[in-house]
C-alpha cells in the first residue's frame, strides 16, 4: 500500500482552518456583524483564548462547552470543519496527479492545474456558508451568492477563452456550443425554479433559490445540473417525509431548500459523469 502523502494531512488541517473561519462568517453574517475581529462565545460575550480556537481539537478538549461560561458549544463548529477539511480532500484529489506521483515523495505529489482547484476551493466555501445559512436562517444571503456568481462567471470567461485550461469534467474547450454550455445551463436552471416561485407565490421556494440554481448551473453546466436537481429535489423528498413523519414539521412548514441543492451539487461535481454514465448504460 502506497503510504498517504503528507500533502493530503496539509490540505485537510487547511480546510480544518478555513471550515474555522467559515463558522464566523456563517454566525457573523446573518446578524449584520464585521467579519472582522476576535471570536466570542456567543452566550458570556467573552473573547475566546488562541488555544481554544484549534478546529475540532478545541471543541473535544473542552468536552463541547465554553471554557468561561461552561454552556455547550453548538456541533456546527466541528461539522463545518470537518466538512470543509473533507471537501478540500476531495477537490484536490479531483485536480492532483494522483498517478504520476511517485511513491518516495512524501512530501508533494503536485497539482494538475492550479486555476481550476483554487476556484472549486474557494466556491465550496460559499456554498458550505449557503447551506448553514439557509439551513438555519431560511436565507441565502446576497452578500455570499452574488459574489459566488461574479467569481465562476469570469471562472468559466477564463475557460471560454481557453488559456489552455481543462474543464472539470475532462474534455478541452474547443467549440462554440461547449462554451455557452455553464450559461445556457444557469439560465435553464434559474429560470425552472423562477416558474415554480410565481406558481407558488413564494410558498414552495424563495427567490434565494432562483439565485442559488443559477450558480449550480453555472458551476455545473449541462448535463450534471440534472444530477444536482435530482439529489437536491431527492434528499429534500426524504428530509421532507422524515419530519412528516416524526411531527417535526406540518404540510405548511417551511423547509430550506438550499441545503439539499448545495448536497446535490456536491454529489454531481464528484460523480456526476460516473452516475449519469451508469444510468445511461442501464437505460441501453
Amino acid at each position: 500500500m502506497a503510504p498517504i502523502k503528507p500533502v493530503f494531512l496539509i490540505i485537510f488541517i487547511l480546510g480544518l482552518c478555513v471550515g474555522s473561519f467559515l463558522n464566523v462568517v456563517i454566525c457573523r453574517l446573518p446578524k449584520g456583524e464585521r467579519i472582522s475581529g476576535r471570536s466570542y462565545c456567543p452566550h458570556c460575550k467573552k473573547v475566546i483564548a488562541w488555544y481554544d480556537l484549534m478546529p475540532v481539537f478545541s471543541f473535544i478538549l473542552l468536552q463541547g462547552k465554553c471554557r468561561s461560561c461552561h454552556q455547550k458549544i453548538s456541533w456546527q463548529y466541528p461539522l463545518v470543519e470537518i466538512a470543509t477539511g473533507s471537501l478540500f480532500l476531495l477537490i484536490f484529489n479531483e485536480f492532483s496527479i494522483l498517478n504520476s506521483c511517485p511513491a518516495s515523495n512524501l512530501f508533494w505529489c503536485g497539482v494538475q492545474n492550479p486555476f481550476p482547484i483554487c476556484y472549486f476551493l474557494l466556491i465550496a466555501c460559499f456554498l458550505i456558508i449557503i447551506f448553514v445559512v439557509d439551513l438555519k436562517h431560511y436565507i441565502i444571503p446576497d452578500r455570499i451568492i452574488f459574489p459566488a456568481i461574479i467569481i465562476t462567471f469570469f471562472y468559466q470567461v477564463f475557460r471560454i477563452l481557453n488559456l489552455e485550461f481543462v474543464s472539470d469534467f475532462g474534455f478541452r474547450i474547443s467549440d462554440f456550443k461547449t462554451l455557452l454550455n455553464p450559461f445556457l445551463s444557469a439560465i435553464l436552471a434559474s429560470t425552472f425554479f423562477l416558474a415554480i416561485v410565481l406558481m407558488s407565490r413564494e410558498r414552495w421556494m424563495g427567490w434565494g433559490d432562483v439565485k442559488l440554481a443559477f450558480l449550480l448551473g453555472l458551476i455545473l453546466g449541462w448535463p450534471n445540473i440534472l444530477t444536482a436537481l435530482f439529489f437536491g429535489f431527492l434528499l429534500g423528498g426524504i428530509m421532507g417525509m422524515g419530519l412528516l413523519a416524526f411531527g417535526k414539521k406540518s404540510l405548511k412548514s417551511e423547509v430550506p431548500f438550499g441545503p439539499f441543492l448545495v448536497a446535490g451539487t456536491f454529489v454531481a461535481l464528484f460523480w456526476g459523469d460516473l452516475l449519469i454514465n451508469w444510468y445511461l448504460g442501464f437505460l441501453i
